[in-house]
């Protein structure tokens, strides 16, 4: 029987194939690779297994004439961009060995090339090593081009994640007007539900039967027979493609061991996502330190506090930054799993008690004490192994995990995140009171720019954690995500939506000042308006992506319309409880490890063949039971959009209230910050995203 910790260990055995071929090689790779391989054991393995140096997957970089092998890594189909890059590489270098590993499956080659019918051998590739031996200028050198699904970084015991599909997010109603925008009018479908594979731009169908084939690998390593279940409209297009992949027909007859996997689309539930209600310290971690350059998930960790360097404007860029993934040290890796599975107040602790048993271990001159962790305090205990290199290579990774958790605690922005929290509570509760329009109007008052003369006159406005534009921005999708659970108004529809429409107006406004008045643009700002600095940026730009951005707001909260079970994520105060934010992922677990086993409607089996339509047919008149979540002892989550890490401990506790027996592996393509939401929402490139053409 296959175990979770089987499907975790299963990336770096995928990194083996590409490290049995980099010996005295030099290696080419692009950002979502690095990513997978920075989780899986870091540039180590492939240095510890011959290659020469990594270089990044770019037309700059090239090797000398004593290098003459090269192994390129790429997360995208072999056309395109991606083909102009490797022929630039190897026009400048003096290659006789060239080893091409794409992390895109020949089916999918075949598939962007047009080709239906199923053949034999891998064409594409071999076509492909034909053009690199021309590239290298001598048709009797080595080429070889190859498959290698090393797309998973195992963030943690119970989550793997994707970087190469980050930025795949589930399709929006603005989405559902673009894909019928293109289709005669007899055609256009009605909602989301009814969108089918076919009907999606074709880089949006690659991506999704890349990731599929992807799937597909890992049951195969792990002979590993899948029962596929979706909830929400772009779950059902992947398990669907996953359930009709050729491969995993047969696959599907022979392999010995079970499980189930549930895909859950994000915008089920975006108030999970963009809430500070978490109390998680990774969350913080990862919302107020930068990322690392090229990184979707991990973060920089100044390190200047482990030299005797002075810190000047200059001296961040004089020590390369400490990082999360610790991959090298067990006590860092239990340290990374409870700050990533605990409440914050536990995951601070143990990070000062590790920081302790490992200064304690080297006899350093510790001074003990208790009460609350304060930055300065841990950063005292980080600042004793600087005198000591062998202390501080042999604890290098909690070093790190103990001087993250203290720059986020210290960070000047951290106090947003309970002025939000703070905020959310309120809107909370008055949502049970109010209609829509006079909640949304609540948020009225703190569309003021920021550090402005009117702003003092709102205490939650004032220094620190006065809220700007993305906070701003994040409560109103906070908001409209759960517009459905408000009070019905005493007014008409009508009217009630024309009160909505003048408000709707006012904020737009509002939020188009705030925006203009800043003198330097976050990263989601610069997103949204498409300007690199506030210089750019014009009234009519801001005002313009103020209107894009509400038009997608308007959609999100008929998210659940289709669903006939599970449409609430609220529970309003009854007078003796306050009202309360329910997650929609508990929900899904409590009626998977119920002990009566229900069927819930919203929770759709996807069949894999001619067998499970039968049953589904038989069983509309005769008793025939149909596959259930809970049937097998390991279940897979897959969040399509991304997880919080509080989702992660939530998933924890139910699994331990309700089942403890069962093993539940978490799969999503990111691991979210709430600032990354309005990101993925209101991203123009949503339906073009691709793996390269």
């Amino acid at each position: 029987m296959s175990s979770a910790e089987d499907f975790t260990r299963l990336p770096q055995q995928m990194w083996e194939k590409v490290a049995s071929k980099v010996k005295k090689a030099v290696v080419f790779m692009d950002d979502r690779c690095a990513e997978a391989l920075h989780w899986s054991g870091g540039a180590a393995v492939l240095l510890e297994a011959g290659a020469r140096n990594l270089k990044q997957f770019s037309s700059f970089e090239a090797c000398g004439v004593n290098e003459p092998k090269a192994v390129f890594v790429v997360s995208t189909l072999l056309k395109g961009i991606t083909v102009d890059i490797i022929k630039d590489i190897i026009s400048l270098s003096h290659f006789q060995y060239c080893v091409v590993f794409t992390t895109v499956a020949h089916s999918v080659h075949l598939h962007a090339n047009n080709v239906t019918a199923e053949l034999e051998g891998s064409p594409v590739f071999q076509q492909f090593e034909e053009k690199l031996c021309e590239w290298m200028g001598n048709m009797n050198y080595t080429a070889e081009v190859m498959h290698a699904p090393v797309v998973f970084a195992p963030v943690s015991q119970h989550l793997l994640l994707t970087p190469t599909f980050a930025h795949l997010f589930p399709l929006l109603s603005s989405d559902l007007e673009a894909i019928n925008a293109k289709r005669p009018e007899k055609k256009r479908f009605g909602s989301l539900v009814d969108v089918d594979m076919h009907s999606l731009p074709v880089e949006l169908q690659l991506e999704i039967k890349s990731l599929a084939a992807a799937l597909n690998s890992v049951f195969e390593a792990t002979g590993t027979r899948e029962e596929s279940f979706a909830v929400g409209p772009m779950s059902r297009i992947i398990a669907a493609e996953l359930a009709n992949h050729p491969q995993a027909k047969n696959r599907r007859k022979t392999a010995p061991n079970k499980a189930s996997i549930i895909f859950v689309d994000r915008t089920m539930d975006l108030t999970g996502a963009v809430g500070h209600h978490g109390d998680n310290l990774v969350e913080k971690i990862l919302t107020v330190l930068n990322p690392l350059p090229g990184h979707v998930t991990d973060v920089q960790v100044d390190m200047l506090e482990l030299t005797s360097l002075q810190r000047t404007p200059h001296s961040q860029n004089t020590v390369a930054p400490g990082c999360l993934a610790q991959t090298q040290s067990s006590a860092a890796q239990s340290l990374w799993e409870a700050m990533l599975t605990n409440k914050h107040k536990e995951g601070v602790m143990e990070v000062r008690r590790q920081l302790v048993e490992a200064a304690s271990k080297e006899k350093l001159p510790i001074k003990m004490s208790m009460g609350r962790v304060t930055p300065e305090q841990l950063c005292s205990y980080v600042q004793l192994f600087r005198s000591s290199w062998g202390a501080l290579e042999s604890h290098c990774g909690v070093l790190q995990l103990g001087l993250a958790t203290a720059q986020a605690l210290r960070h000047p922005h951290l106090p947003r995140w309970d002025a939000c929290l703070a905020f959310e509570r309120l809107l909370l509760q008055a949502l049970g009171d109010s209609d829509f329009p006079a909640v949304l109007r609540q948020l009225l008052p703190l569309m003021k720019p920021r550090g402005g003369e009117d702003s003092s006159s709102l205490g939650s406005r004032s220094g620190e954690d006065e809220c700007g534009p993305d906070e701003l921005i994040l409560l109103l999708v906070y908001l409209y995500s759960l517009a459905d659970e408000a009070q019905a108004a005493d007014q008409e529809a009508e009217e009630e939506e024309e009160e909505l429409e003048k408000l709707e107006r006012e904020l737009i406004g509002a939020l188009t000042l705030v925006i203009i008045r800043e003198s330097q643009l976050s990263p989601l700002l610069q997103k949204l308006t498409g300007c690199a600095n506030a210089e750019e940026l014009t009234t009519e730009r801001a005002h313009s992506a103020m209107e894009g951005m509400f038009e997608t707001l308007r959609g999100l909260s008929h998210t659940r319309d289709h669903l006939k079970q599970l449409r609430s994520i609220y529970t309003a105060s009854d007078g003796v409880h306050q009202a309360t934010y329910r997650p929609f992922l508990r929900q899904i677990l409590e009626e998977v490890f119920h002990p009566d086993r229900p069927e819930c409607p919203d929770i759709e089996h996807m069949s894999g063949g001619l067998t499970d339509l039968l049953k589904t047919g038989f069983s509309m008149f005769m008793k025939v039971s149909r596959p259930h979540p809970s049937d097998n002892p390991l279940l897979f989550l897959f969040l399509v959009g991304g997880v919080t890490p509080s989702e992660l401990r939530l998933i924890k506790e139910v699994v331990t209230t309700h089942k403890p027996g069962t093993q539940v592996l978490v799969l999503s393509t990111r691991l979210l910050r709430p600032t990354d939401i309005p990101e993925l929402l209101f991203s123009s490139q949503k339906l073009t995203l691709g793996i390269g053409i």
